[in-house]
């Protein structure tokens, strides 16, 4: 295979209700059938009316700014200071559901297309019933990625060509056979024609011809295709967000040992979780798990193990209610970090004869 990736200089300043194949077909008379147009999603947007005023500056601006960010968010995946990754209406995750500032007036903000996949099958259709050009067509805007630094344009609509190259069931040279293996050729593609677009050049246009002699059939479902299903989504929240959404439904876990003894490494991370916050002095009187008990003589310091399932820690005598209320804050930091966890527990009475404390059944 030999690409070439081609410039569309000449397009000029987009504004709402240009027709975008005009344009584009002035621009580059020189296209031809076969050639996968890239076209970015910002002159789209304008072309589309997705833009919003806000003011120029000020917090004004980001009380409007955010009030636009909540509009197009679906999901909150993870904030960390003013940085927000959201997943979009669409489906897509990005930083601020790909709101853009720059290449726009100071007083408005351009958001995506509204289906960005109706836009790319549109300026096809236009292309080849007005200019008579058959070409496929992929929107593409920038991108971050977990675990990698830096932008890489990517594909959020596409007509014309499938989003991926499938190639299970395929067999490599040395006799495998492909299980897993996807190829999410639109971007590669977006990413490609970026490296001549640029970001200050004012060509949002370019064309990647000789890619569509190895792929050109079509496929309707865009880019649709290359939106994980939450389901096979291992990831889909940050760090801090996954924590407090288990904190959350650890509530909603039942309230009663699971049936199967709990996992030692999972009861030693709870316990580790709350073990500098647990008041010094707590008792936790007939734990009935040997894993929580070994991991509370383990976490907290001066609490050896007494025969018999107890933690020791002489109750004070009289107990008054503080010390009633400081424990069962305690017993209920340790049940939620069991639960976090995914074990569940149940408080029951003291065992008779027992001089304070409750039970804590895993």
């Amino acid at each position: 295979m030999r690409l070439e990736i081609l410039p569309v200089p000449g397009i000029g300043d987009v504004t709402e209700g240009d027709d975008l194949a005009a344009l584009i077909a002035t621009a580059a008379p020189w296209l031809r059938d076969g050639d996968v147009l890239v076209v970015t999603s910002k002159i789209v947007s304008k072309a589309e009316g997705r833009l919003v005023d806000v003011p120029a500056d000020g917090p004004e601006r980001l009380a409007a700014r955010d009030e636009v960010l909540a509009g197009e968010t679906a999901r909150v995946v993870a904030t960390r200071g003013a940085t927000r990754i959201v997943q979009t209406h669409h489906g897509f995750v990005m930083a601020s559901a790909g709101i853009d500032a720059s290449n726009v007036d100071k007083t408005r903000l351009v958001l995506l297309p509204r289906d960005p996949d109706a836009s790319a099958r549109a300026l096809r259709a236009a292309l080849r019933e007005q200019y008579h050009v058959d070409v496929a067509v992929i929107i593409s805007d920038t991108m971050g990625r977990p675990w990698r630094n830096g932008l890489t344009d990517v594909a959020l609509g596409v007509a014309g060509m499938p989003a991926i190259r499938d190639h299970r069931g395929e067999i490599d040279p040395y006799g495998n056979e492909l299980h897993l293996t996807q190829m999410a050729v639109v971007d590669e593609l977006a990413g490609a024609a970026e490296l001549i677009k640029g970001k200050c050049d004012q060509v949002p246009v370019a064309v990647v011809r000789g890619y569509l002699g190895v792929e050109r059939a079509a496929d309707e479902e865009g880019a649709r295709a290359l939106v994980r299903d939450a389901s096979l989504d291992l990831f889909s929240l940050g760090t801090a967000e996954a924590r407090a959404l288990g904190l959350r439904e650890a509530a909603t876990l039942a309230d009663g040992p699971g049936p199967a003894p709990a996992d030692p490494a999972a009861v030693d991370r709870a316990i580790a979780a709350v073990a500098d916050v647990v008041a010094p002095g707590t008792v936790f009187t007939h734990v009935s798990d040997d894993a929580v008990r070994a991991g509370l003589v383990a976490h907290v310091p001066g609490w050896p193990e007494q025969a018999g399932g107890l933690v020791l820690g002489a109750p004070p005598a009289p107990v008054d209610q503080a010390d009633l209320v400081r424990f069962g804050a305690d017993l209920q930091r340790l049940r939620t970090a069991l639960a976090a966890e995914g074990i569940s527990s149940a408080l029951l009475p003291p065992p008779a004869g027992s001089s304070a404390g409750a039970t804590l059944a895993i």
